[in-house]
């Protein structure tokens, strides 16, 4: 695994893979370096126009490549079902659950759930469960869920998921990342042998439009400002911040339940097995999370164990 790069993505030809906020960041680096090693990838995004653009980018960067864009506002459960709808039978080898939003002020997604905790956890559970149809149709499926090394900020409150009594937005985002890794966990226990290679990974720190987008909400210039210069000054480009979930999505030997971030201090370098709190590999807490989840979404996952 030292020194991987993009340039070490096997051979990708032949395969169907879907990128959740792909217009931008390490989602839309993500899309590109599979469509260069040879993936027909959908771009599944939020704005049309932003989509459509990054579509247009990536096949002026590769020539070629077989990209298209597809709506989904992870933040509206019947947005998630109509994308799924509209993949119908098609097989799926791989499912990139990049998409997320980060310690934004309080507010609720169209279903009525905490934002961060719906878009970042309950819209990508749903759209897998629905998608799992089209996985187990494909011979090597693998699910990738990006989180974050801020997870070590919080537990999930299992009791308080769409915070409820107390709002704080980083411990809400930390929580969130929290359950990505505990939904990795527990849909890789589920699939064992009979379903989708689950793994997860995190880009450290990395030069990407999330960290600001809460201060550009409040219109808090300043505090953007200051964002958008400890970016510039110690974060890695978002091409190395997408290199441990393209080793996640394509390398040969990741194991299920593996997670994967930067070298240096869980920072920035090339990808290698991460450190991750033991509250994400908790057994119990992995299957209260999912079952609330089921309850939540009303997505079942069906053809797997529980």
């Amino acid at each position: 695994m030292t020194g991987w790069n993009a340039l070490d993505i096997p051979d990708q030809s032949g395969r169907t893979a879907v990128v959740t906020g792909a217009n931008s960041g390490i989602g839309y680096v993500t899309a590109r370096e599979l469509a260069r090693a040879g993936a027909q990838v959908v771009l599944a995004c939020r704005s049309a126009r932003r989509g459509s653009a990054a579509v247009d980018r990536i096949r002026d960067e590769v020539p070629g490549a077989a990209v298209e864009f597809g709506a989904l506002d992870l933040g509206e459960l019947a947005s998630v079902r109509g994308f799924a709808e509209g993949w119908a039978d098609r097989p799926l080898d791989l499912l990139v659950n990049n998409a997320g939003v980060m310690a934004l002020p309080y507010s609720r997604t169209a279903d009525g759930f905490e934002r961060q905790f719906g878009v970042n956890h309950l819209g990508h559970f749903a759209l897998t469960g629905l998608l799992l149809p089209s996985l187990l149709e494909a011979p090597e499926p693998r699910v990738v869920s990006v989180s974050s090394g801020l997870h070590a900020l919080a537990d999930i409150d299992i009791g308080d998921l769409n915070s409820e009594r107390r709002y704080r937005r980083w411990a809400a985002y930390a929580r969130s990342k929290t359950a990505n890794l505990l939904f990795v966990h527990e849909l890789a226990r589920r699939a064992n042998a009979s379903g989708p290679l689950a793994a997860a990974a995190h880009p450290g720190f990395a030069a990407t439009s999330l960290h600001t987008r809460g201060a550009r909400m409040e219109g808090r210039t300043g505090r953007e400002r200051l964002y958008e210069a400890g970016a510039r000054a110690l974060a890695q480009p978002a091409e190395d911040g997408a290199l441990p979930t393209l080793y996640a999505a394509t390398a040969r030997g990741v194991r299920p339940d593996a997670f994967y971030g930067p070298r240096l201090l869980m920072w920035r370098g090339t990808p290698t097995r991460s450190w991750r709190a033991s509250w994400t590999v908790d057994d119990a807490m992995g299957e209260r999370l999912w079952a609330a989840s089921e309850q939540l979404t009303g997505v079942v996952y069906e053809g797997l164990k529980s």
